[in-house]
């Protein structure tokens, strides 16, 4: 007789859950970035849970011994992992696809990796990577629309957003100081900072414009950011926080994007079928080494399967 799962349903028939993960290609001092020495040794992996919430990792050479152990009650995670440039261009370019149903993706800049199996009906989460400076990792809250203000890695810049002169002087009146997670950004990135016009007029407001006005001016995610970081504290990763700051730049935009084509794809602005998160990392060894990073990684994605992502997937 098949195994059973929680839902009555053969194992065997039981939808996995897909799940995209994403780093950032080369930038400033990094020839690989450390994003993607975190996300990239987790390339088809397949992690199972089940409906006890105990969980086994299962690598795509040894799944057959271990997925064997499992009778019952067991759903699999499937994971890839996507490369990203460090460029506002390359976001907007690749970030919609991400969503599509089957998803649309590019070719690896990775030549080591295999090609990606997409799932027809689309990923149930998208778990962005990025590297920050120095410090814990940050889990991101929230995505901002506009206030990019730093070249990409190539020296370009993001899109000039065209307002209307009333639409400028409400933004003006309410805007904020930069905060010390976005003052610390722009120190560490100076030298992608744009400079203002020599005759000391306002630089032009950029961000997400043309394709993108129905959104509001910050997209939360829809994951329960802080019962995500306690849980990874009680499971031993201990330095890590949430944050409401992504730092205006390339995490920033990519998040933004994301978190806004995923309520697109949807077909409403309320809610979203595929979840989205983003985690800022530190250089390596500043202090966590790439392979704290990757478990910290792998422990998000089991509970957000467990939980989030679960409560909105069908189980066939």
């Amino acid at each position: 007789m098949p195994a059973i799962d929680a839902n009555g349903i053969p194992a065997s028939e039981v939808r996995p859950y897909h799940v995209l993960i994403t780093g950032f290609g080369p930038f400033s001092r990094y020839a690989v970035n450390p994003s993607w020495l975190a996300v990239k040794p987790l390339h088809n992996t397949v992690l199972t849970i089940d409906s006890l919430d105990e969980t086994v990792i299962v690598d795509d050479q040894n799944s057959t011994a271990e997925a064997n152990s499992f009778t019952q009650e067991t759903r699999e995670i499937y994971l890839s992992t996507l490369q990203v440039p460090v460029t506002y261009e390359d976001v907007l370019a690749i970030v919609p696809g991400l969503h599509a149903r089957p998803p649309v993706l590019p070719p690896s800049a990775d030549p080591d990796l295999p090609d990606i199996i997409l799932p027809t009906d689309g990923f149930d989460l998208i778990f962005h990577v990025g590297v920050a400076g120095r410090g814990p990792l940050r889990m991101e809250r929230v995505g901002h629309k506009f206030g990019y203000n730093m070249k990409d890695a190539t020296g370009s810049h993001a899109p000039i957003v065209r307002v209307t002169r009333e639409e400028t002087s409400n933004s003006n009146r309410g805007q904020s100081e930069p905060s010390e997670m976005e003052r610390m950004e722009r120190a560490r990135l100076s030298e992608y900072l744009i400079e203002p016009p020599v005759d000391g007029t306002e630089p032009p407001k950029r961000g997400f414009g043309k394709g993108y006005e129905s959104f509001s001016e910050e997209i939360f995610t829809e994951i329960d950011v802080e019962k995500l970081v306690h849980h990874l504290k009680k499971s031993g990763v201990e330095q890590i926080y949430s944050s409401l700051d992504a730092g205006h730049y390339l995490c920033d935009f990519i998040y933004y994007c994301s978190l806004a084509e995923s309520k697109r794809a949807n077909g409403k602005a309320d809610k979203s079928t595929t979840k989205v998160i983003f985690l800022h990392c530190p250089p390596v060894d500043q202090p966590l080494s790439t392979e704290e990073v990757t478990e910290a990684i792998k422990k998000s994605v089991i509970w957000l399967c467990g939980t989030a992502v679960k409560s909105v997937i069908p189980s066939t």
